[in-house]
Parts: C-alpha cells; structure tokens; sequence
C-alpha cells in the first residue's frame, strides 16, 4: 500500500508489522550512510560587537611611557595620540634613544609620571602618521626563476625608508626637540634604558 505525499516528493510506503503499520520514506528521502572525513569548515558567528578601546588614565599624550615588549624593549618614548584598537602612536624620538614613529600595544608599555610638552607638533603630521595603511611595507618584485636562484649567496639589500616618511619623522622630532632641551635632564632621561637588577621590586616603584 503506498500514499503520494505530493506531486513533486516521491511516494512513501506504508508496511505493517504484526498489529501495527509503519510509514517507510522513499530511498531519496533516507538519511545518508556516508558523511566526509572532514567537517565542513563555517565562519564562526560573532555575537559580540567590537568596543571601543578604552584607554587607561595615565596614557595621555605626552607622557613618557616604558616599552616592555618588541625590538625597542627597555627604551623611553614619548606617547603622541591614541590609536583605534588599544594602538597608541609614539616616538623616541629618533635622535635621542633611535625609536622611530611607530605602533605599539597599550597592554605592553609602563606609564610614568614624567610629562613633554607637545606645543610646536604638526597637527596634520600626526593625522597623517595615524592613519591606517601608513606603517604598511611596500612589497618589492620578487626576483624568480634563474635569476632568484644565482642571487641566494649575495648579501640582502638594505631596507630603505620612504622619503615621506622620514620627512614625518623630522617634523615632529624637531618640535620635539626644543621643548625637551627646555627640561633639564629630560634629554638624559629619554636616552637611558630601563632595566631590572636582582632585588629590584618594580610593584613598589613609583614611576
């Protein structure tokens, strides 16, 4: 005995077995037997929506901070805005302790109590700097075939700085300059390294 389901899904059969009868799907209808060795790979979906990074009290621009982490751990930089996402734009400056303009995490950086003026500091220089795509590398045309095999012994070729930015970065070093020679031992202070000895308790100092 058979009942149509409709005109476009195939029939079901219906079967009895002692005192009672079962409904038994068409073939196409059927769960499959056979699944894939790997599971199919779905973007996760994100509930929660992206905050704001709040930044915490003591990081204001022109205050001294300590980096912890990256190639210029230990050096002093002087903060000069805060950028989306907890980055916060900073500078040695470069002709003090040699830290360029560049990026750092809030979450790696000790704040201290020492303050730089920022008057004289281009505007629009730092807009420019803070902008996204800014700190991005330029990628060079890879050399292939022979030509990038015969070239494996020679030295790498020095990285260059673009023009523009090393403009940016004596712009905003030059105003920067003035003021901290105003500040005695300022000048000596963004120059030393900070380090810990045996014995040191940094939960006790006061930065």
């Amino acid at each position: 005995m058979s009942a149509t389901q409709g005109s476009d899904q195939p029939a079901s059969k219906t079967k009895k077995f002692g005192k009672g009868e079962r409904e038994i799907p068409h073939h196409t209808q059927k769960a499959k037997k056979f699944y894939p060795a790997e599971d199919e790979s779905k973007p996760k979906k994100v509930r929660k929506s992206i905050k704001a990074a709040r930044p915490r009290a003591s990081l204001t621009p022109g205050t001294v901070l300590i980096l912890l982490a990256g190639r210029f751990r230990g050096k002093r930089v002087i903060l000069l805005k805060h950028l989306p996402q907890g980055v916060l734009l900073v500078t040695g400056p470069y002709k003090v302790n040699g830290v360029p303009l560049r990026r750092v995490n809030a979450r790696y950086v000790i704040a201290t109590s020492v303050k730089v003026d920022l008057k004289g500091i281009d505007d629009k220089t730092v807009e420019k700097v803070g902008e996204e795509g800014y700190f991005t590398r330029e990628k060079a045309n890879q050399k292939v075939g022979e030509e990038a095999f015969f070239k494996q012994g020679e030295k790498p070729e020095k990285k260059k700085v673009a023009s523009a930015r090393a403009d940016d970065q004596k712009s905003v070093d030059k105003a920067l300059l003035s003021n901290i020679k105003k500040e005695s031992m300022l000048f000596e202070y963004l120059r030393s390294t900070f380090s810990l000895r045996s014995g040191d308790r940094p939960h006790e100092m006061k930065w």
